[in-house]
């Protein structure tokens, strides 16, 4: 599975592009956030994202999850949403 990681500093208009294109060639996509800002960026890229696919017949579902990720030796707590088509 795809993973896109998404920072505060994300255009969430780049990073809806992104999901979409990965959207029309998977059915399935994860994202990546660390932090409020990050969380906050991913999610408007997400309903972005859903105007982008709409068109072609297909709803997105988001799944929210905890993941233990590693940064410079150090473990931290990030959000990873799973994208899904229907």
């Amino acid at each position: 599975m795809e993973t896109i990681k998404v920072s505060s500093k994300s255009n969430p208009n780049s990073v809806a592009g992104a999901l979409a294109n990965y959207l029309r060639e998977k059915d399935s996509v994860e994202m990546q956030a660390i932090g409020a800002g990050a969380l906050n960026q991913a999610i408007k890229a997400i309903a972005i994202a859903r105007g982008f696919v709409a068109p072609s017949g297909k709803n997105l579902v988001c799944i929210p999850a905890f993941a233990n990720i590693l940064i410079d030796n150090e473990e931290k707590t990030a959000i990873k949403l799973i994208i899904e088509t229907l």
